[in-house]
């Protein structure tokens, strides 16, 4: 992704370079947020870019309401509460108030949690996970609703942070209050849908205007590459970086485990993708998950084994009990209610409930086993070598097996590491390419060719167009294959002709750009395989001039045609697709900026 320019004052001239985040040449003071909104739960850090000659500083935004609930943490966990209206009443850290739950029971209000993973593509490899396992999201309130809900609160409470901590806050908040550029980071998985509707959802929540230059100031990043960005920044993992050497980051979060694997080409450094990012919904809540079905039956026909009581239990192991285990020849131990409960026919004593370590490294497997299967598919995958190291989390030393470099995040326990590391990404911007995840083109037309044996098997399907040609339906045309490595100045481009029987046919372009996540090579054909193409989104372009110089010949029995000959350009070196439609025009190449338009969402309510 190009640097982008921070839109006040005389930001254009002072862009810090590409290999570290230097000292500024100009007099400005700028706030940029980066939060880590998709995981199970959420961290705001802020630079503010202030004295010509310093370099701009991270910092965490470390106050919240009700903070103390999650042990004065700076990630705050996602959840809301809405009333019967669908007015949110609650979030983060006061959501798990005494007085707020007893309130929330006494009025009925809808406790949401989980929402993030609602937003998911439904082609992740997550068998597992249906929208009925997930907690319901209100009716009155869609996903992206209460996304722009959570983004309003967390932009609330960063400026009363920034007003309350910096000397003359709230005059400096004013002078860049409506000029604040936001990068936001989402799993790896997440593909232009989910991304428009992250965007949709800043608009909502009025981080920034709906208009080209609102959403220039909104930067999204990937988890995998914002995890990269962090242990580039902190000393006891940046040593692991080394030139000509592969290396593999495994964020094990909230919701998601991602794998992004690196190669450093230059000095100083610069990083490009050498295998297609891998995504996993197999993160801590669903460890969580995993335990409240075992506590359910552990207790079955136990005074302890009420919904109330599983839940409160499910809680505990969720905030302490999973952070602890390291051993499954230990037992490990869930509190609940005081020292005087006990059921020693379920293993309850002194109010506390006695599970096997066996069974608690069961929870774990799933999550373990996940990340070592997208372990061994980014090591068949890369393009160079990943080196060996002995780096480990404890909760997944089973990956000894697979002789690659680690750093893993831990299931969540790193609270800072793609905050940080997403304004990191902004500021230095290490990665120069990134790998194809998977075969992009279009459906089109090709011409009947009577010498070509697949043609022949299909000539019934033929139809004429207006200059009498014959061509073949249902072909797809590839503009990218999967493995590509893509730097962000390079795009593909595929030359295309349209052929229309009136011209006003012609005023405008519209082309599906469709993904193909099959296995061939070299798919040709999209009825041969209708369940791995999909249509990823709608390239339009409207009136120009120039292409509208169509060639008008007489064709099919007589009648005039008109025919458009153009090219679809597509930037995949972004984080974010982009594309042109180009044509030549005196021997020139010409381009206009073409609408991304993704495939439309329904949401069930």
């Amino acid at each position: 992704m190009q640097l982008p320019r921070l839109p006040i004052l005389q930001y254009d001239r002072c862009r810090p370079s590409r290999n570290t985040s230097p000292p500024l040449s100009c007099n400005t003071t700028v706030a940029i947020p980066s939060r880590d909104i998709t995981g199970h739960g959420v961290r705001v850090d802020h630079t503010l870019l202030v004295d010509p000659g310093e370099p701009p500083v991270i910092s965490g935004v470390t106050r919240f309401p009700a903070t103390d609930h999650v042990g004065g943490n700076s990630k705050i966990p996602s959840i809301v509460y809405y009333d019967l209206e669908g007015v949110p009443r609650a979030f983060g850290g006061k959501a798990l108030q005494e007085s707020v739950i007893e309130r929330a029971e006494d009025e009925e209000w809808v406790k949401v949690e989980w929402w993030k993973l609602h937003l998911r593509p439904k082609n992740l490899a997550s068998n597992h996970v249906t929208d009925q396992d997930l907690p319901p999201l209100p009716t009155n309130r869609s996903t992206i609703q209460i996304l722009s809900d959570f983004m309003g609160y967390l932009f609330r409470c960063s400026k009363t942070y920034i007003q309350e901590s910096h000397v003359s806050g709230p005059e400096m908040w004013g002078s860049f209050e409506n000029n604040i550029d936001f990068v936001l980071s989402h799993p790896n998985g997440w593909e232009g849908p989910q991304q428009t509707q992250i965007r949709r959802a800043a608009v909502l929540a009025g981080l920034v205007p709906d208009s080209p230059e609102g959403q220039a100031r909104i930067q999204l990043v990937t988890e995998g590459e914002a995890s990269m960005h962090f242990c580039l920044s902190t000393e006891k993992t940046a040593g692991s970086f080394k030139e000509d050497q592969g290396i593999m980051i495994i964020d094990a979060g909230g919701g998601t485990i991602n794998v992004s694997s690196y190669y450093m080409t230059t000095s100083p450094p610069t990083f490009q993708e050498i295998a297609p990012v891998e995504c996993r919904l197999q993160g801590a809540v669903f460890i969580t998950r995993r335990a409240q079905q075992l506590l359910t039956v552990k207790l079955t026909g136990s005074k302890f084994g009420t919904p109330e009581d599983v839940a409160q239990m499910t809680s505990e192991f969720d905030k302490t009990t999973k952070l602890r285990f390291n051993n499954p020849t230990e037992p490990s131990y869930i509190r609940l209610g005081t020292v005087k409960d006990r059921d020693l026919a379920f293993n309850i004593k002194s109010g506390q409930f006695k599970l096997p370590g066996t069974d608690v490294a069961t929870l774990f497997e799933p999550s373990a086993a996940a990340i070592i299967d997208a372990v061994e598919n980014q090591r068949r995958l890369a393009t160079k070598p990943i080196q060996r190291t002995s780096t480990l989390d404890r909760s997944t030393r089973r990956l000894t097996t697979a002789q690659s470099i680690f750093l893993v995040g831990g299931f969540a326990a790193k609270n800072k590491a793609v905050a940080d590391g997403a304004l990191a990404f902004y500021l230095d911007h290490r990665v120069s390419a990134r790998v194809s995840k998977f075969t992009y083109g279009t459906r089109c037309a090709v011409e009947f060719n009577k010498n070509n044996e697949q043609h022949k098997l299909r000539a019934a399907s033929a139809i004429p167009r207006p200059s009498g040609r014959m061509v073949l339906p249902n072909a797809f045309s590839a503009i990218l294959h999967k493995g590509t490595a893509v730097s962000e100045t390079k795009d593909f481009r595929k030359d295309f002709i349209t052929e229309c029987a009136e011209r006003t046919s012609c005023d405008t372009i519209a082309t599906e750009i469709v993904c193909y996540r099959g296995d061939a090579s070299n798919p040709r054909w999209t009825d041969s395989e209708p369940g791995v193409f999909s249509n990823l989104c709608t390239v339009h372009a409207g009136y120009v001039p120039s292409i509208q110089d169509a060639q008008s010949p007489t064709g099919f029995a007589g009648l005039q045609f008109y025919r458009q000959q153009f090219s679809i350009v597509l930037m995949f070196g972004l984080t974010e697709l982009q594309a042109q439609i180009s044509w030549m025009e005196n021997g020139v190449d010409r381009r206009v900026p073409a609408t991304v338009v993704f495939d439309q969402i329904v949401e069930e309510i």
